[in-house]
């Protein structure tokens, strides 16, 4: 086998296990010990857990693994990720903790909460070693590694639960072997290979932190946008409501990933008629862009509303006999996640373009009008109509990011024309 294949095939593998991870998790967590511990697994672990990871990630990966002319050694991406794997310790201690003293969450929750979190950060943590070996000309050991140590950690999780139905201690076990399978399969492989330099520099730490910082708050804010729904759900329902949703939740990642699909081979492309300054091609391919995630959306929407209803009633049958009922009459709210997970791939697409024209601040305003708008609306809206206001609520946050990315990227176009003109 050559090193591209072994690269590719490892690559896919360990990309595929991880994805694979949290939606095996989310239904047999709910199967062994039912729909409340299960809801409290789905919210740390997809969401919290998810929010901590991208604290302890900081958008360093794509730097480091382009890094090939050692601007910064792995030293100094190591000193970063530890400062930020410690700084989302801090947040996960900061968010339960002000939510014990408000009384929404008691201890068992807290701290399955804080051990699920714990994961993902170690999860983040993990990347700096699997970045590095990327960058060592080694991607075939950084599948291997995420491959290996998700396997450990998932099947010790849910050993342990089948044998114990005590989520706590599953989720410490999952913990302990996620630490161990970074070491073994991440840190001791990477030590053994040479030309690392583990040396840093607090300057280029400083720099690095710097330069990565708008790119971290914008993903870190995109994110709770994303999940602020489960968040006010999580709030102001049961952890059982939460679990479900979860599930319901699950399939909106679906138009997002065959969207970025489609649309990936044709960014290069976009970038090259920006660099050239010509807003007429830079104009068809982004409507091509558009149109593809457009036909997408539709056919996924029908299929939704055609094969809805039996395709959830087979996640109750997944879930076990006291999920009866719980999904199916939540069809509505099942379609609605659904349109505003296409809607979530229309505003990637504006995402896009605008990364490509480098309006990185117009990105981070509007992420930050809709928050606004989250934060005031999310609860409010749960409370009044339950799952599907939560639904309703993802779907109007999604489509008034595609408002504001879209204006923001007709002006950027307005400005290449203007340009040409000159």
């Amino acid at each position: 086998m050559t090193d591209t294949k072994r690269d590719f095939l490892w690559n896919a593998i360990g990309s595929f296990i991880y994805a694979m991870a949290s939606i095996v998790l989310a239904f047999a967590v709910i199967r062994i010990v039912g729909a409340d511990d299960g809801g409290i697994f789905g919210f740390g672990f997809s969401t919290l857990g998810q929010q901590m990871f991208i604290i302890a990630y900081f958008g360093i990966r794509p730097f480091h693994i382009t890094d090939m002319k050692k601007q910064f050694s792995f030293g100094d991406y190591l000193c970063v990720r530890q400062f930020t794997s410690l700084l989302a310790v801090f947040a996960s201690f900061l968010f339960v903790g002000g939510q014990m003293l408000m009384g929404s969450y008691d201890l068992h929750k807290s701290i399955i909460l804080l051990l699920l979190a714990g994961y993902k950060i170690v999860d983040g943590y993990a990347d700096v070693y699997e970045s590095e070996l990327q960058r060592q000309g080694l991607l075939y050991r950084t599948g291997q590694s995420l491959a290996f140590r998700t396997s450990i950690s998932v099947i010790t999780l849910l050993l342990v639960l089948m044998l114990t139905k005590n989520l706590l201690l599953a989720a410490a076990a999952s913990d302990v072997m996620q630490m161990v399978g970074t070491y073994f399969f991440a840190g001791r492989v990477l030590s053994g290979v040479p030309g690392v330099d583990r040396s840093f520099g607090k300057e280029n730490v400083k720099t690095m932190m710097s330069s990565t910082g708008l790119l971290f708050l914008s993903v870190f804010v995109d994110f709770y946008i994303f999940s602020a729904s489960k968040y006010a759900i999580d709030a102001k329902l049961t952890d059982a409501v939460s679990g479900y949703f979860n599930v319901l939740f699950m399939p909106t990642s679906f138009i997002y990933l065959i969207a970025n699909f489609l649309i990936r081979p044709m960014l290069t492309r976009l970038a090259d008629q920006f660099a050239v300054k010509d807003s007429e091609a830079f104009k068809k391919t982004s409507v091509y862009m558009l149109k593809a995630v457009l036909v997408l959306s539709v056919v996924i929407i029908l299929g939704a509303l055609i094969f809805g209803r039996p395709g959830l009633w087979i996640f109750e049958l997944i879930l076990g006999a006291g999920a009866k009922g719980k999904l199916v009459s939540e069809y509505l709210t099942f379609i609605m996640l659904i349109a505003g997970g296409a809607l979530y791939a229309f505003a990637n697409v504006m995402y896009y373009i605008l990364v490509t024209v480098r309006k990185q601040f117009h990105i981070f305003a509007g992420y930050v009008m809709t928050a606004v708008v989250a934060v005031f609306s999310a609860e409010r809206m749960v409370e009044m109509r339950g799952m599907l206001g939560g639904a309703i609520n993802y779907f109007m946050l999604m489509g008034i990011l595609v408002i504001l990315f879209s204006v923001f990227a007709l002006q950027a176009v307005r400005e290449m024309e203007l340009e040409e003109k000159k």
